[in-house]
C-alpha cells in the first residue's frame, strides 16, 4: 500500500511542476514590463538618450543564420576567417575524397570477389604492401587536419593586449549580463524581446534583445565569462566566438569583429526550461559611437579621465584672472603681496 501512495505522489509532483516552472517564470514579467513602459516615456524604446545611442539596424544575412543555409556563417574575426578556410580547403575535400575511394573500393570488392567470380575463395590472410598503405595514409590525414588545427586552437586563446576593453559577460537564468569595468564598471542587463517588438524593430524574432553587448569595432576585447547560477555558454558564429560560462569560474578569451553591424548568438549550453529563449546581440560599432554609448550608460570613457583631471587643475588660475579684469592679475598680485610684506 505504501508503494502506491507513494507512486500518486510522485505522479502528482510530476504533473505539478511545469506549472509551478511557468508560474515562476512569468513571474517578474510584469514588473519589468512596467519599468521598460516609463522608460520610453522619457527616452528611446531601450531607455537610453537618442542624441547619443540608437541602436543600428541589422544586415539581412549578415550575423545571423540564412534560409537554407548549407554552410558557416560569413565570418568577421581573423579567426572566424581562418577556421572557415580550413573547413572549406582542407577538411570538406578530404572527406568528400576519401568517402569516394572508400565508394569506389567497397564498389570493386563486390564485383571482383563475389562468389560468381571466385568459387574458391582465397585463403591469403596478411599482406605487408596493404597493411602499410592503411596505417600510413591515415596517419598523413590526422596530420593534414592536425597543423592547421592546432594552430587556429592556439589564435584563439591567445592573452589579451594591455591596452584591450575589458567586457565581464554572466550568464543568469535566463538572461545575460555585460559589465564594463574599464568604463565605470556600469552593467547591463540584456533580456529577450517579445515576438512584436522584435518585429517593430525589424529584428529576427528569439534573437533580438532589449539590450545589446556593444563594442568598438576593429579592436581586441577581453571577455571574462562566467555564470550566476548554472551552467551557460557564449556562442557568436559570425565571430567564431563560443565560451562555457561556469559558476563560481572566469573563462577568458579575446572578442574583435572587423566590421560593424549586429550579430547575433544564443546559449549554446543546455540551462533549463528557458535555455532556448536567452539569445546575445552585440553591436560593434565604431569607437566615436561606442564612446557615445557608454556616455549614455552614464559610463566613463576610458582614457578621458586624464584630460579632465588637467582642466580642473587648470580652472582656478583662468578664474582669477577672469575676475579681476585683467591678464597680468596672476602676475601683479604676488609682487604687491611681497612690498606690503616688506613695509
Amino acid at each position: 500500500m505504501t508503494h502506491y501512495v507513494k507512486a500518486w505522489i510522485l505522479a502528482l509532483g510530476l504533473i505539478l511542476a511545469p506549472t509551478a516552472a511557468l508560474a515562476q517564470e512569468a513571474g517578474p514579467e510584469p514588473a519589468a514590463t512596467e519599468a521598460g513602459a516609463s522608460a520610453e516615456d522619457t527616452a528611446g524604446s531601450d531607455g537610453l538618450d537618442p542624441d547619443l545611442y540608437t541602436p543600428m539596424k541589422p544586415t539581412p544575412g549578415i550575423g545571423m543564420p540564412v534560409d537554407g543555409g548549407i554552410d558557416f556563417q560569413q565570418q568577421f574575426s581573423e579567426t572566424g576567417k581562418d577556421a572557415h578556410w580550413i573547413n572549406n580547403v582542407i577538411l570538406v575535400p578530404m572527406m568528400f575524397g576519401v568517402s569516394l575511394f572508400v565508394l569506389g573500393l567497397l564498389f570493386w570488392v563486390i564485383v571482383k570477389f563475389r562468389r560468381g567470380a571466385n568459387p574458391e575463395p582465397s585463403k591469403t590472410t596478411h599482406n605487408t604492401f596493404i597493411e602499410v598503405v592503411w596505417t600510413v595514409i591515415p596517419v598523413l590525414i590526422l596530420l593534414v587536419i592536425a597543423v592547421p588545427s592546432i594552430s587556429l586552437l592556439a589564435k584563439q586563446f591567445e592573452p589579451a593586449p594591455e591596452d584591450a576593453l575589458t567586457v565581464k559577460v554572466t550568464g543568469y537564468q535566463w538572461y545575460w549580463g555585460y559589465s564594463y569595468p574599464d568604463n565605470g564598471d556600469f552593467e547591463v542587463i540584456s533580456s529577450m524581446l517579445p515576438e512584436e517588438e522584435a518585429d517593430k524593430r525589424g529584428e529576427p524574432y528569439q534573437l533580438a534583445v532589449d539590450n545589446r553587448m556593444v563594442i568598438p569595432v576593429g579592436k581586441p576585447v577581453k571577455l571574462l565569462i562566467t555564470a550566476a547560477d548554472v551552467i551557460h555558454s557564449f556562442s557568436i558564429p559570425a565571430a567564431w566566438f563560443k565560451l562555457d560560462a561556469v559558476p563560481g569560474r572566469i573563462n577568458e578569451k579575446v572578442l574583435q569583429i572587423d566590421r560593424e553591424g549586429v550579430y547575433y548568438g544564443q546559449c549554446s549550453e543546455l540551462c533549463g526550461a528557458r535555455h532556448g529563449f536567452m539569445p546575445i546581440t552585440v553591436e560593434v560599432l565604431s569607437e566615436d559611437k561606442f564612446n557615445d554609448w557608454v556616455r549614455a550608460n552614464g559610463g566613463t570613457v576610458k582614457g578621458g579621465g586624464e584630460a579632465e583631471v588637467a582642466d580642473a587643475e587648470g580652472a582656478p588660475a583662468e578664474t582669477a584672472a577672469d575676475a579681476t579684469g585683467d591678464e597680468n592679475a596672476t602676475e601683479t598680485a604676488p609682487a604687491e603681496e611681497a612690498v606690503a610684506a616688506t613695509n
